[in-house]
């Protein structure tokens, strides 16, 4: 479980705290098309400082050595499957991606309620770090109910992950081809596992909370109000949208939760992939975040890095049609729509070191000039 931390002054509480309202509030969901198609996507925001993600493709085969508090002495496993992600800091850590088969996961922050199971020396090789664990996931499982069955057989602890200087305290969405999610929670030091139903997850507090949450808003409808008579005075809407009258506008995790699910379940009609996809991205974009000092994500100063190339707190958008095994994402500095399709990549053929590529061919946003279609 988390070890507690000995502040000397206020000024270092205070740092601490705000190291734990600055990191990963992201917004994660599930859109299923009338065809079938499955496609799970994301928002990362992070403004204290550029995160420098980059597509990373890891072949199968591909060797992995779990992280413990004692250093790379954890669990030893290769990639059963080969599988694509978006890295963070340069490091081989995988925050939100697919392997061959169709099965997605993404890295969510969950502060002051993940507290994960004591390591314990003895049994370091089979051990990973909460950091690891996506890695673990694409690399071993092809199934939702493989996931739910492997974890029950490794332990996860909270390492310190050198970048932050802090234990990250997440929480994951895992959804398969099948159109299948769960949502991995450790609380109290014991693993937690939740049917993710509603195809959305935020960040705190506990899964199960928030759909208790959801009962506060079960009026709302796409459906316009009904006008009313008081006293032979007939009272109708005076705008469209009085059905979501109610709807939660900031963007804390609890708001951004119910405004998810409410966009997820009165989405327009989806016949296929490609509309789906119009539609995640239609639906994520509501969450973007400017780059500010009033953001949850902070400024940059706790970590005394340089944001200054950083255009939003929302660092990308990503979409993962799990049924054709297709990526799209946009960015921060550039919001055209990207695409790798991982049908192309031959994962057993190439090689054996992980490769990545920049989510940006260059940082700026490209726009087509038709002036001279006028002339």
């Amino acid at each position: 479980m988390k070890k507690s931390i000995k502040i000397s002054s206020i000024i270092g509480l205070s740092l601490l705290l705000f190291a734990h309202s600055t990191i990963f509030s992201c917004t994660g969901i599930r859109l299923i098309a009338e065809d079938g198609t499955i496609r799970y996507g994301r928002s990362m925001e992070w403004g204290s400082f550029d995160i420098h993600s980059q597509v990373a493709v890891i072949p199968k085969g591909f060797q992995f050595r779990g992280l413990t508090p004692e250093g790379q002495n954890g669990k030893k496993f290769s990639a059963k499957y080969g599988f694509m992600g978006l890295d963070w800091m340069g490091k081989d850590l995988i925050v939100d991606g697919m392997n061959e088969m169709g099965l997605a996961v993404g890295n969510f922050y969950f502060p002051d309620f993940a507290e994960y199971p004591e390591f314990v020396s003895q049994e370091a090789d089979n051990t990973i770090s909460s950091q690891g664990l996506p890695n673990y996931i694409l690399a071993q499982f092809s199934t939702v109910e493989e996931v739910i069955e492997g974890l029950q057989k490794v332990n996860v602890v909270g390492v310190i992950e050198e970048s932050l200087g802090i234990v990250v305290d997440s929480h994951w969405m895992v959804t398969d081809a099948s159109g299948e999610s769960i949502v991995i929670e450790y609380i109290d030091g014991k693993l937690k596992i939740y049917d993710a139903s509603v195809g959305v997850i935020t960040n705190a507090p506990s899964y199960d909370w928030h759909l208790t949450n959801l009962r506060n808003y079960i009026n709302l409808s796409f459906d316009t109000a009904k006008p009313k008579t008081i006293n032979g005075n007939t009272f109708s809407q005076i705008g469209v949208g009085s059905g979501m009258v109610g709807l939660p506008g900031d963007m804390t995790p609890p708001s951004r939760f119910v405004r998810a699910v409410a966009w997820t379940q009165t989405t327009r009609p989806m016949p296929n992939a490609d509309e789906s996809l119009y539609e995640m991205f239609r639906i994520l974009d509501n969450f973007n975040l400017t780059l500010g000092a009033d953001q949850a994500e902070g400024t940059g100063e706790m970590f005394g890095k340089d944001h200054s190339t950083m255009k939003s707190s929302t660092i990308w958008t990503t979409s993962w049609d799990l049924t054709h095994k297709v990526f799209n994402y946009h960015t921060q500095h550039n919001r055209r729509v990207q695409q790798i399709d991982l049908n192309d990549i031959d994962f057993s053929n190439i090689g054996d070191q992980i490769k990545r590529i920049p989510l940006d061919i260059e940082r700026q946003q490209d726009i087509l000039n038709r002036t001279a279609e006028l002339k």
